[in-house]
């Protein structure tokens, strides 16, 4: 099962979470500070990384960078700050993921889960998608949506390509900009929103109650599906 490194200065976080993945199995390193979350990244080679920002001998965003520096895998960062920029600059500095404290464990460990698919290979294939009412042929460029066609522009296409290659995981406005637009349009936000409208439009996917795109207001977006 996989090891997971919990850096936190919080003892009752450290506990709590400890409890919480053990219970699924997972084998838990704890770490009060930076340096001991580094120390525990080499000698225990985690597979995942859960941190907190708010550390006490170092700032989350810096331990970020130098973590990114000699780790590949899946970090999820959990913390207190809330504001967006916060957030913006911490998945733009290597985070893959971001929940809030306080948090509930079952949204944690489904977070969880999904990066470790992610870390796997067990994510959806970008060849073919199918969950019994979507269906996407990325070779093909085809889209249907409950067994009926439906056209895709270029951008719209390419938007939900992106997300998909990313499921579960949050990816910035930013990040969609540079991707669909190209690196100039990394303030064109609204050309993001009406295409996202657009694209969740013809996937059936009301913005109230989604199955496909979740909004992570003022951040990003999120795929949800989970398909064969």
């Amino acid at each position: 099962m996989s090891r997971i490194l919990v850096i936190d200065d919080e003892p009752q976080i450290r506990r709590f979470l400890s409890i919480g993945l053990e219970s699924q199995g997972y084998t838990v390193v704890l770490a009060e500070d930076a340096r001991a979350g580094l120390q525990a990244l080499v000698l225990e080679q985690p597979d995942l990384v859960i941190m907190d920002l708010g550390l006490p001998d170092m700032d989350g965003q810096a331990l970020l960078l130098e973590l990114r520096a000699i780790f590949a895998g899946p970090v999820l960062i959990l913390s207190v700050r809330s504001n967006e920029r916060e957030k913006v600059s911490a998945l733009d500095n290597g985070a893959n993921d971001y929940v809030e404290k306080p948090f509930g464990v079952a949204e944690l460990l489904a977070r969880v889960r999904s990066l470790l698919r992610h870390l796997a290979g067990r994510e959806p294939a970008l060849g073919n998608y199918h969950d019994g009412y979507l269906a996407v042929d990325f070779p093909g460029r085809r889209v249907a949506v409950n067994g009926t066609e439906v056209h895709l522009s270029r951008k719209e296409f390419e938007l939900l390509r992106q997300l998909m290659e990313h499921p579960g995981r949050i990816v910035t406005q930013q990040q969609l900009l540079d991707a669909v637009w190209g690196p100039g349009h990394r303030e064109d936000t609204h050309y993001l929103r009406v295409f996202i409208g657009r694209l969740r439009a013809k996937l059936g996917d009301p913005p109230t109650a989604p199955q496909y795109i979740q909004t992570e207001t003022g951040v990003g977006y999120r795929f949800l599906g989970q398909g064969d």
